[in-house]
């Protein structure tokens, strides 16, 4: 028996899908990214300037997008429905606001096209019992880390790279588990080369590459108060976006060549990862990759040199791809809410308790 997990992460360019067994460990049966047009891409970009009407819309085209990717992947694996126990969804995050005065984090994919149109069990919204009990909401994957990666002879960070960068510490002794959003991971530098080459993300780095640092711009970008604030902590595009860029700019008041903008954010990417580790986890040996920045072969250079003196590793040499760990994550989830076992952290939401995650949506079943 299989779960599924479902994740289309904040560059919304497709809906990360995987089937996977779980025993003593994840293991991964199937796995495929179902792309997400540029048309619908755009509508998920913008939702934030459409009306109520456009929101909800969005909510149910995307709920038969998500259960379309469910049965697509059941067919090419060929795994019959009843074979799977549930469905765990993070949908698409159009609003992250855990430090608001009415802090709230919001998914959408309606969970209930979704179960009806697949006829499986699908948990979702994941992230508002956590904030609930004061939590953050995020990140989630610190957990599911935890059950697949903890090691008791050596202490690892798990580094994922997303449109953001989060860690999860993971001590070999019983110390505290944490983990936080470092700040941005491809966000930035996906927004940036997408308004001036209009493509969807620069790919291998080769454009930051192209580029030189400029010290001026990295140092005033440093300054912005979500590098040094305190943790627990999390963050999302309503923050880091080119209306920030934009602001730090002007601050400057320099003339910069486009390519060395793109340089220095990548530089801010890989500073900002590697000071937060030395700041948390100094005397720990691993760092492990994971996520979508794993491909940024340019990105993943300068974090290397930023962080020499640790090993440096990849999800892969753990039986598990980078593009996958999230999506196996919402799977993990999935699972702890039908066992109803809690599955937040709260040192790394900052969460007063434990809490159980997800509500369930189940079809009748025929037979």
């Amino acid at each position: 028996m299989y779960y599924i997990g479902l994740m289309s992460g904040s560059s919304a360019d497709a809906i990360d899908t995987a089937i996977v067994e779980f025993n003593k460990k994840a293991t991964l049966k199937f796995y495929r990214e179902y792309p997400i047009d540029n048309k619908l891409k755009n509508q998920i970009q913008l939702i934030n300037q459409k009306s109520l009407a456009d929101f909800a819309a969005l909510d149910n085209q995307l709920g038969h997008k998500f259960a379309d990717a469910v049965n697509e992947i059941l067919k090419e694996a060929n795994i019959d429905p009843n074979q799977i126990i549930a469905i765990g969804t993070h949908g698409q995050t159009v609003l992250h606001s855990p430090d608001a005065k009415n802090g709230t984090s919001i998914q959408i994919s309606d969970p209930n096209v979704i179960c009806a149109k697949t006829g499986i069990t699908t948990v979702s919204d994941f992230r508002r019992m956590d904030m609930a009990f004061g939590g953050q909401g995020a990140p989630l994957a610190s957990a599911f880390h935890e059950y697949q990666f903890k090691n008791d002879d050596k202490s690892i960070v798990i580094l994922n790279i997303g449109g953001f960068a989060n860690l999860t510490l993971l001590p070999s002794n019983k110390s505290e588990i944490i983990g936080f959003d470092t700040g941005p991971g491809n966000t930035m530098l996906d927004a940036w080369i997408k308004k001036n080459k209009n493509y969807e993300y620069d790919k291998d780095g080769l454009w930051a590459a192209s580029g030189k640092t400029n010290s001026e711009l990295l140092k005033q970008l440093l300054t912005d108060s979500y590098f040094s604030s305190k943790i627990p902590k999390s963050t999302g595009r309503e923050y880091f976006n080119l209306n920030w860029l934009d602001a730090n700019l002007k601050k400057l008041n320099k003339k910069i060549s486009n390519e060395d903008i793109q340089a220095t954010l990548m530089e801010l990417s890989a500073t900002t990862i590697a000071d937060a580790v030395m700041k948390y986890a100094s005397k720990f040996s691993e760092v492990i990759i994971c996520g979508g920045g794993v491909k940024n072969a340019s990105l993943i250079k300068t974090i290397e040199k930023l962080l020499k003196d640790f090993k440096i590793t990849t999800t892969s040499d753990y039986g598990l791809s980078p593009d996958c760990i999230e999506a196996v994550t919402f799977a993990w989830l999935a699972k702890t809410r039908m066992e109803n076992q809690p599955s937040n952290i709260p040192t790394v939401t900052g969460a007063t308790q434990k809490a159980i995650l997800g509500g369930i949506y189940s079809p009748i079943k025929t037979n």
